[in-house]
Order: C-alpha cells, then structure tokens, then sequence
C-alpha cells in the first residue's frame, strides 16, 4: 500500500480523488495548503504527491521547488487549472514528473498514478543511472539512447526524438529492463493498465513506431512471445 499526499483547496476535486485512489488500496492524506504540506511532511513519507499550483496560501511550483532543493525525490504529479504550454514545461524543469491539466478524466490520472509509483519502485539495476549537475533530474541512459524522465526528453546518439506519451511510456519500460522479453499482454498491463482495453494491436503499433522513430533494432520480436528491447551502442 501507497502513501499519497493531495495538496489541493478545493474539497469538490480533492475529497472524491482521495475515495478513487483509495479504492485501489492506497493510503491517501489531504492537506489544503503549502504550510500544512511541510507540517504532514515533517512527520510523513509520501510515495507520491498530487499538487495544485494554485494554493490559498502560495504556489505549488514554489513547494516543489523547496522539496526538490532538500533533495527530497518523491513523484510529484501536477494537477492544475494551468494549461499554458509554458507553464506545463517550467513544472517539468523544475522537478515534476507529470502534469495534469483540470479538468481531467479520473482513469488517465490513476494510470499516471500507477506509472509514478511503479517507476519509483522498480528495480534500476538494469540501467546506468546518470546524473545531471541538477541532482532532482535522473537521466535514464542505456547505451546510445537518453531518456530525461523529469523533461520528458529523449535522445538517440544525441539527436533528440519527438514522442507521445505511450510510446514515451512504452520506451521507459523497455529502457528500464534490457533483454527482458516481455508479452503484449504483459505490456498492455504495464503501459496501458488494467483499467484500459486497447488490442495486443495496439503494443505492435507502439513498437513499430518506436522503431521507425528511434532504431530498427531498438526492440526485437520474440516469436510468439513478444518484444524485447537490446541496448545499442
């Protein structure tokens, strides 16, 4: 089980987003403000923090700020009525690692949910963990691809690749565990959730792109089993 901090204002958004995380077994906590954050924070240790920019009592981007500085590296999701491109990415720069824009449907955040807590507890010993002069941004590299988490970047051989989000998402699982072979429906759970009904067509359209985008021979088809990524130096 999950500890997840809500630092919302709005009781209409944060009480019935508190029932929905928590009926997938999570352990939630709501505080309405910046200074009631850093008191529930004194004494807790979130998994993963939901926070509105917004605040009655200042702004979320300056608490993420300060909790970044401590070198405090728990998931933060932004959720805001901010929908400003600019905005999206001074969130991302300064140590977000997503941004969600109100309103917004319950089943893509919970599946962001799922992807944070995942990726903060996975194994990273099948990667080099790189860091940037930034301590707060990880940079995932696994041979000639970089994958800038916090950014939402990615390179191959220094050219920065353009991706949208599964396939960004998609990456990171294969990136995350080289050589592992992976089933589609092992994906479609990972990637897509449980919650979400796409076809196993739908992992063979991801891969063909991820390999037209990046490299022929980034991801392997294990016959009739699935994909597997191979690091490429």
């Amino acid at each position: 089980m999950s500890k997840i901090l809500i630092i919302e204002d709005h009781e209409n958004i944060s009480r019935p987003l508190k029932t929905c995380i928590e009926s997938e077994g999570h352990h939630v906590d709501i505080t309405d403000g910046i200074k009631k954050a850093k008191e529930w924070m004194n004494n807790n240790k979130p998994d993963l923090i939901i926070l509105d920019w917004m605040l009655g009592d200042g702004q979320g981007i300056d608490f993420l700020t300060d909790i970044r500085k401590q070198n405090i590296k728990v998931p933060v999701i932004f959720l805001t009525a901010r929908v400003d491109l600019i905005d999206k990415v001074l969130g991302l720069e300064m140590g977000a690692n997503d941004y969600m824009t109100k309103p917004f449907e319950s089943r893509e955040l919970m599946a962001r949910i799922r992807v944070q807590l995942r990726e903060n507890q996975g194994s990273k010993t099948d990667c080099i963990l790189s860091l940037k002069q930034d301590a707060s941004i990880p940079v995932l590299k696994v041979g000639l691809l970089s994958i800038d988490r916090l950014q939402y970047k990615v390179s191959f051989k220094d050219v920065p690749i353009e991706l949208v989000k599964k396939e960004y998402d998609l990456l990171i699982l294969f990136a995350e565990n080289p050589d592992k072979v992976f089933s589609r429906d092992e994906i479609l759970n990972k990637v897509w959730g449980y919650d979400v009904y796409p076809t196993t067509r739908t992992v063979d359209t991801h891969v063909m792109l991820l390999r037209q985008k990046i490299h022929s021979e980034l991801i392997e088809t294990v016959r009739s089993v699935g994909y597997r990524f191979k690091s490429i130096y």
